[in-house]
């Protein structure tokens, strides 16, 4: 809570008169987190705004939704004079800095994704880590902010879940060739649907991780995909169906309407330079999303063509869960891209609804992490090795246990080995 007497002629100081930005790690989910402004999307970090007379209260606050502050920036404030955020150099970017939450955050979501629930993990006690320098300073963000979107218009959308599968789920493509909005495999884009909120306010913006390469699916630099679920769950005291707001206005979204379009932003999901790397894969439902446009950049002829100083030579692995066949999305691209190289391509499903784990039970996600653990243990140990993570929230657990258990056989601790691998740029997570 704001407590005045603590802002009392601070704000008459040079320091008082300064605002800071707090990169948080760990926050838990929560109805107070659900009114944060930005809401909180479980994506890496979440950065924070924070006045010199508030600094106090704001750190108690973070502890007590279990995050971690691992970075203080002073905020430019020049830049945010001129419409920008004003996060300083090693900030900028993060997507969790300027979006509101997922749409796809609900618990009935878990199960129609191949995934079993797990509960939420307990908060940490609060450090401070010293400031990083970014590697990826030159990554577009933030070309188009919510208060001035892009104008694109809807070019196609098409239904990826095939007959007999569970939702809805759909192919979005969008023409940007009227402005100037750039962006890299691994980054999201937000989209500001039509209308007001319950309390009469025009809607936040959304976010949804890009489908498409930086190319876009005609490789013409004039388009960016989206890859789409409906959001469907019951109102748990009424028994009401409910609809998300966004998604639903995606889903139903007509080829030439017009949608507002802000970012991009992220750089936690960006792929690494060295074309000789492995990439290994996780994902749930629509975490396929960033690994589509991953593989469109190794693979694909076309996007081979376009790109003749990324040739990649490493060996890509997708574990990729969903509840039954049909759902699995752009099945065709992905069996396409293993026969043409199954030498640098592995492609892994789990389908939890027609699929047996070893104990006779669903096959969800960590099972066949599990199954394979030795294997993915021996890959993770090269440095060359990078671990990306993409969907929902729960399966995190399930795979560090599966992980925990190869690496103690060699006397290593898996999470700290992870933490090493997060530091060093090699294991990238986005969930929600």
């Amino acid at each position: 809570m704001y407590n005045s007497s603590a802002a009392d002629g601070a704000a008459n100081t040079e320091a008082g008169s300064r605002v800071f930005v707090y990169e948080v790690v760990g926050l838990r989910q929560n109805e107070e987190t659900d009114n944060m402004t930005p809401p909180i999307r479980q994506s890496g970090s979440v950065f924070i705004r924070v006045p010199y007379s508030r600094m106090n209260q704001e750190m108690q606050r973070i502890a007590r939704l279990g995050g971690k502050i691992v970075n203080i920036q002073l905020q430019d404030v020049a830049a945010s004079a001129n419409g920008h955020l004003g996060f300083s150099q090693s900030d900028r970017g993060n997507s969790s800095a300027v979006t509101a939450k997922s749409e796809q955050n609900n618990s009935s979501a878990s199960a129609e994704n191949g995934l079993q629930p797990e509960s939420e993990p307990k908060g940490k006690p609060m450090t401070q880590a010293k400031p990083k320098a970014d590697k990826h300073k030159d990554v577009p963000v933030n070309i188009y902010r919510p208060n001035a979107p892009y104008l694109g218009k809807c070019l196609s959308n098409d239904e990826l879940v095939g007959e007999g599968g569970i939702g809805t789920v759909r192919h979005l493509i969008f023409d940007i060739s009227g402005g100037d909005l750039r962006y890299l495999e691994g980054q999201s884009i937000g989209i500001i649907p039509p209308g007001t909120d319950k309390n009469g306010k025009p809607e936040k913006l959304r976010l949804y991780s890009i489908a498409s390469t930086r190319h876009g699916d005609r490789v013409d630099d004039k388009t960016v995909s989206l890859c789409v679920r409906q959001l469907e769950y019951k109102h748990p005291e009424t028994g009401e169906t409910i609809y998300g707001v966004c998604s639903t206005h995606l889903c139903h979204l007509e080829p030439g309407a017009d949608v507002k379009i802000t970012g991009p932003v992220g750089k936690e999901m960006l792929l690494p330079e060295d074309t000789d790397a492995n990439v290994v894969m996780f994902a749930t439902g629509t975490g396929i999303a960033p690994f589509r446009a991953y593989l469109w950049r190794m693979f694909k002829a076309n996007e081979k063509a376009a790109n003749p100083d990324y040739e990649f030579k490493g060996m890509a692995w997708l574990v990729f869960g969903i509840p039954t066949t049909p759902n699995i999305l752009y099945k065709e691209e992905l069996e396409e891209i293993q026969q043409q190289y199954p030498d640098n391509f592995r492609l892994t499903y789990a389908i939890s609804r027609e699929q047996k784990n070893p104990d006779g039970g669903r096959m969800y996600i960590q099972d066949r992490v599990a199954e394979h653990a030795d294997e993915l243990w021996q890959l993770f140990q090269k440095e060359n090795t990078h671990g990306y993570i993409c969907g929902l929230k729960g399966m995190e657990g399930g795979i560090d246990e599966a992980l925990s258990a190869a690496a103690a056989k060699d006397g290593v601790n898996w999470i700290e080995y992870q933490k090493e691998m997060k530091k060093a740029g090699r294991w990238h997570v986005e969930t929600y």
